[in-house]
């Protein structure tokens, strides 16, 4: 091997490294940028099949890997926030958003008539520019400005490396005769394309070094790119397959939709193309550049979508067939529950996982509200078997809250975004918050339990009393998980109304319940119990305002 051979080498590897870096980066700054309306492409996630085809295309666009848009279907899937019918739609959108990506590299082609107008020609300049504004701006905006445009900088930048490598070899007899092999022979070069996109874990990276390939003239047949491009298409389901890999039954169906898909648009199109090329032989084996893999690429997926969308149900029944159901794979309980929400999966995808870690603290506050209400209705009605089920509730409500915060710590090392940043901090405080709810809604089980062994009860104007109050702190914490659910202030105000309620009732009825003591209308165990009660109601007020005021903030 000759030193320039070895320098071709150097230079096509650092080119394929700057190629993968630059997009890597660009995908995360475009994350960053766009937070908030990946929050809302969440939300808008139904069981209409062309908006969830337009959200999957989205996503994949912003992440520029229909890979990583899949694990993350795959993983909301198994956390319960998407069904097997929406996430074929959005498995068949991240197909033709990953086309964006081959469109990027398109525009080298450019450069080769105008050079003034080539993206290699600008991509120092955009380096330069990302490096300045990440350096010396203090906004967050412009910093993520930055980062985008150093990511595309490096991306073009690769790929004109790539290109130069390449071109050393474009006139080699093996060269040209390994490509006139893929495309006389489709199960050759699908098996390339599908080899080349596992090992790489990306079909954008794979068909853009097609692309790069294809732009350094001639060498790249037609047969042979389309050939490569189905197999790449393939080799994008091992990313997800991987991923399901220990997951339940339902997250390992819609990684072998997305396979299915696949499998059926490569082999329809691949037979269809193959007898097309067999008729007319010239146009197999003519030359085919960066632009036009692209113009397949796209029809390709588009095509297939449009084909397949109707016969949805069909991929989803016959996943069920495939991965067949276990009657014996069942969820234990909440807290195991909550494990499979927080799927790792959706890391992924920094914005997504923040709102999932959002959805599951408004789930476990949900938990601790109905056992808050339990043990109330147990102390006021002395029953032992309520106030035992709130406690065997509270053990599950910790492990849950050890389980989000976990995953809460997780988040904040991911590039995230200041506003998602304080979100994520805000979670730390409101968790915790309702893992104090909980505690207290243990304390009036327990007294609920001392209540029933000394059959102690209360006066009939100390019970209406404690109603009163009890109603005003359950109002306050339910408005306080309104708050965090909608992002509404008018919630937080009605927390505020209440929390103010609970320290004069407090108060008061501390004093009405002294002078009942006072005059022998209430015995003393019986006031320590209501005294005790009244303090634990007054605190679960106070840890719903401060719910209230981490909403109040981020609005």
């Amino acid at each position: 091997m000759t030193i320039e051979t070895l320098s071709n080498l150097f230079t096509f590897v650092g080119g394929l490294g700057m190629f993968l870096y630059g997009m890597n980066i660009m995908a995360d700054g475009m994350q960053k940028t766009t937070g908030d309306k990946m929050r809302q492409l969440l939300g808008i996630l139904t069981n209409n099949r062309i908006m969830a085809v337009i959200v999957g295309a989205l996503i994949t666009a912003i992440v520029q890997s229909s890979g990583a848009t899949t694990v993350m279907v795959v993983g909301f899937v198994n956390a319960g926030i998407m069904s097997l019918g929406q996430a074929v739609g959005v498995i068949m959108g991240a197909n033709i958003g990953t086309c964006i990506t081959s469109w990027i590299v398109s525009l080298g082609q450019v450069g080769e008539t105008f050079k003034a107008i080539s993206p290699d020609f600008y991509a120092p300049l955009l380096i330069g520019i990302g490096a300045f504004l990440i350096m010396f701006c203090k906004k967050q905006g412009k910093k993520l400005a930055g980062e985008i445009l150093v990511g595309v900088g490096l991306l073009f930048i690769g790929l004109a490396f790539m290109k130069d490598a390449a071109s050393a070899y474009s006139d080699l007899p093996i060269f040209v005769n390994a490509f006139k092999l893929f495309g006389s022979n489709p199960i050759i070069g699908m098996s390339i394309g599908v080899l080349i996109t596992a090992l790489m874990q990306s079909s954008s990276a794979s068909v853009g070094i097609l692309q790069t390939i294809a732009s350094t003239g001639g060498v790249v047949t037609t047969a042979s790119a389309v050939y490569i491009s189905l197999g790449s298409n393939i080799g994008s389901c091992f990313t997800a397959l991987l991923s399901s890999i220990g997951a339940p039954k339902t997250a390992k169906r819609a990684a072998v939709i997305h396979l299915l898909f696949n499998i059926i648009g490569a082999v329809v199109f691949g037979t269809a193309l193959f007898l097309v090329f067999t008729l007319n032989p010239i146009l197999g084996t003519s030359a085919i550049d960066s632009v036009g893999i692209s113009i397949f690429h796209t029809v390709f997926n588009i095509t297939c979508t449009a084909l397949l969308l109707p016969f949805s149900n069909l991929l989803v029944k016959a996943s069920g067939k495939i991965v067949k159901s276990d009657e014996t794979e069942t969820v234990a309980d909440t807290a195991e529950l909550t494990l499979n929400h927080l799927d790792e999966r959706i890391l992924e995808t920094p914005s997504f996982a923040v709102e999932s870690a959002v959805k599951e603290v408004i789930y476990v506050g949900e938990v601790a509200f109905d056992n808050l209400k339990l043990s109330i209705h147990a102390m006021l009605n002395n029953d032992k078997d309520e106030a035992n089920k709130v406690k065997e509730v509270e053990e599950k409500i910790d492990k849950m809250v050890s389980m989000i915060s976990d995953y809460l710590v997780k988040i904040s090392n991911l590039s995230i975004n200041e506003k998602q940043h304080q979100v994520v901090n805000n979670m730390f405080y409101t968790i915790s918050n309702i893992e104090r709810v909980g505690d207290h809604a243990e304390n009036i089980a327990e007294l609920a339990d001392e209540k029933a062994d000394n059959n102690i009860v209360f006066s009939e104007s100390a019970k209406m009393e404690m109603e009163e109050m009890c109603d005003t702190a359950l109002k306050a914490y339910e408005n306080a998980l309104l708050a965090r659910k909608d992002r509404s202030i008018e919630h937080v105000r009605k927390v505020v109304k209440y929390e103010d309620k609970a320290d004069m009732l407090e108060d008061e009825l501390r004093e009405q319940h002294i002078h009942r003591l006072s005059s022998n209308k209430c015995n003393s165990e019986a006031g320590v119990i209501f005294i005790d009660a009244l303090t634990n109601l007054e605190r679960v007020s106070d840890h719903s305002l401060n719910i209230a005021n981490y909403v109040k903030d981020e609005l």
